[in-house]
């Protein structure tokens, strides 16, 4: 199958394996088997399985996956090639979260800068970041070559801001307000609703 035209669950999943992986490497474990690694994940082993034929990738019956060989073939194909700059709007208490959360992970995801409204926040680094206006995000974009936005912002600001955002040439926008949204064709678009996954989690908790 051509790298590009990946299922999005597989790359979800393989971004997943990453990280369960590196977890592995820490303890020095040279291999894993399939089910070790689907009962890690709470997938099955036939998933895994399919998911490392997809991207050209195989284990030995015997030994199962080389942990180092296959964190290499993940990167490989889910990581662009050198860092990707990432933008933050909206400075609340998610954004600030986010911001550290991605500066201490080992990843090519690369916060280079983050916009804000609250003339308190702007023109003041936080964690060393530029804090800048919206209305500077097209010098701004272009100049860091921003790539992926991140929207914590109130929803009530969330549309605007999301198509002032790609009409400056980002191309993938990580949403995590309340509000849908609506982008152009060419325009990856990940929406994450808290409220709706907790209220999942305490359907099923009820149980």
């Amino acid at each position: 199958m051509d790298i590009k035209k990946l299922p999005e669950g597989t790359i979800e999943r393989l971004s997943k394996y990453r990280r369960c992986l590196t977890t592995y490497c820490k303890f020095y474990r040279e291999n894993i088997f399939s089910h070790e690694l689907a009962r890690n994940l709470h997938l099955t082993p036939e998933q895994v399985r399919r998911d490392m034929m997809l991207i050209g990738h195989s284990g030995s019956h015997k030994n199962g996956y080389n942990i180092e060989e296959l964190v290499d073939k993940i990167s490989e194909v889910i990581d662009c090639r050198g860092k990707t700059n990432v933008a933050i709007f909206g400075l609340g208490n998610l954004g600030k979260a986010i911001v550290k959360y991605l500066q201490d992970k080992e990843t090519q995801l690369i916060v280079s800068a983050i916009f804000d409204i609250n003339d308190e926040k702007i023109n003041r680094p936080y964690l060393n970041i530029d804090c800048f206006h919206p209305k500077d995000m097209k010098k701004v974009i272009k100049e860091r070559n921003i790539r992926i936005a991140i929207l914590t912002l109130p929803g009530d600001e969330a549309h605007d801001m999301a198509n002032d955002i790609t009409a400056n040439g980002v191309s993938g926008i990580m949403n995590f307000t309340p509000v849908p949204l609506k982008l152009p064709d060419g325009v990856f678009l990940e929406e994450y609703d808290i409220l709706t996954s907790l209220e999942k989690v305490a359907f099923f908790a009820k149980k």
